[in-house]
């Protein structure tokens, strides 16, 4: 069982650095920065919302979320209106026409995970769901714990 755990963890890393990495190669294609892909994505799933709500989605504070809302408005992609409920407010905004359409390259990927995951039955495709929602838990709590350490 031992070498199953560190296979486990070296499957861990594994994924993770897969997943950051095809990230990444998203966000070049369009001229970004990783943060600044995961952001405009943050924007155009969420509708308006106020800068400052977009800092926990990305988990930096909020000078660094200053520097990447400029340069996705100067790239286009978004822009700023006051909130009308708040004039104090500033809501970012997703440019109609402008956001890159990734159904291309996610349907790609879409349809090559469902290549290999269709082997799979119920049950094991259960264990695999399990690991998943796991993994993705154990992350957050991770990730919330090195945001809370000084």
């Amino acid at each position: 069982m031992k070498q199953g755990r560190i296979l486990m963890r070296d499957y861990g890393w594994e994924l993770s650095t897969a997943v950051v990495l095809f990230h990444e190669a998203v966000a070049r294609r369009l001229g970004l920065s990783a943060a600044e892909h995961k952001a405009l994505g943050v924007i155009v799933r969420s509708g308006p919302l106020p800068t400052g709500a977009l800092a926990p989605e990305l988990g930096v504070g909020i000078t660094a979320v200053t520097g990447i809302v400029d340069r996705l408005v100067r790239a286009g992609y978004v822009r700023r209106e006051p909130d009308p409920a708040d004039r104090r407010r500033v809501l970012l905004i997703a440019e109609a026409g402008k956001v890159p359409d990734l159904g291309a390259i996610f349907a790609d990927l879409g349809r090559a995970m469902a290549a290999f995951t269709s082997k799979y039955d119920e049950r094991e495709a259960a264990v695999v769901v399990d690991y998943l929602d796991n993994t993705i838990r154990v992350l957050r709590e991770q990730t919330a714990a090195l945001e809370n350490r000084p």
